[in-house]
């Protein structure tokens, strides 16, 4: 009879666990992020397991936010953690790709690189015209993301100008990503900053940052200097915490890390040498610069 009502339960937990693994996993998280690998992977993981994941938008801070109250089981973003924020400390960060802030222009425009200098003096008003950069006679119309606790414009703070609080000059703001990029195919006098991954699917011009592109090559070695991590978000006392898991898991596998490289992006475990070149690049920049 023991013998029995064991079988029976571990049937019944067998039944339970395959029935609650086949529901699928909800994402949430920065439009980049999911261009930029998620997607791809989810496709390529559903074909393999059987275990689909939802995407949603929302931002990189609501691919922490949402993770971190279990309102979702898995996110994406492509910024750290903020400081003193308990909405997100409970969300745990597992970088899986490498991606890039390229400089995107109109495909009518001429203009192929630009510096690092050049691109401060923009975002600061110093430069205004295009002439300024080689280019027509006609003004330059920055394009911006709102507020500055965005994947791109916290990351554009932080490697361009070593200031969280700066203080963008642009009368063309945009709420997320996506817009700003569409908006930058139609205008041929507008100049706008997202994420290498999502700007190869646009029909814009990807311009060269200090004589570098932002190619796979480049990006990996760290000659291409505007480079930062993509992460998944994961909660450990989320219920679905062991199938995000093993999500993760898969993106760094050898078949995941091929998925991530056909995006555009960069898998993270083929360039870990970047986490301390970064540090050393930016500090040898502003050592020169306060020197």
């Amino acid at each position: 009879m023991k013998i029995r009502s064991a079988t029976i339960l571990i049937f019944l937990f067998l039944a339970y666990s395959s029935a609650f693994a086949a529901e699928p996993i909800l994402w949430a998280g920065c439009g980049i992020s999911k261009k930029a690998f998620m997607a791809e992977l989810a496709s390529s993981y559903h074909k393999k397991t059987g275990q689909e994941i939802i995407l949603e938008g929302g931002g990189a801070a609501k691919g922490i936010r949402r993770v971190a109250s279990r309102d979702v089981a898995i996110g994406g973003t492509c910024r750290p953690k903020l400081p003193n924020r308990g909405d997100e400390l409970s969300a745990r960060l597992n970088p899986v790709a490498w991606d890039a802030l390229t400089v995107i222009v109109h495909p009518s425009n001429d203009v192929t690189n630009i510096t690092i200098d050049q691109l401060r003096d923009i975002f600061e008003g110093h430069i205004t015209n295009w002439s300024e950069l080689g280019g027509d006679n006609q003004p330059i119309d920055l394009l911006i993301r709102r507020g500055k606790f965005s994947g791109v414009g916290r990351t554009l703070r932080e490697l361009v100008f070593d200031d969280y609080d700066k203080e963008f000059v642009s009368n063309h703001i945009y709420k997320s990503s996506g817009p700003l990029e569409k908006a930058v195919e139609t205008n041929p006098r507008a100049l706008g900053v997202t994420g290498i991954s999502s700007a190869k699917k646009r029909k814009v011009n990807l311009m060269k940052l200090n004589g570098k592109a932002p190619n796979y090559e480049n990006i990996r070695s760290g000659e291409y200097l505007l480079y930062r991590p993509l992460y998944i978000s994961s909660n450990p006392a989320h219920p679905r915490y062991r199938d995000v898991k093993k999500f993760i898991d898969f993106a760094h596998s050898r078949s995941g890390r091929e998925i991530i490289r056909r995006a555009g992006a960069v898998p993270y475990l083929d360039a870990l040498n970047l986490i301390r070149h970064q540090r050393q690049q930016w500090h040898d920049a502003r050592s020169k610069e306060n020197g």
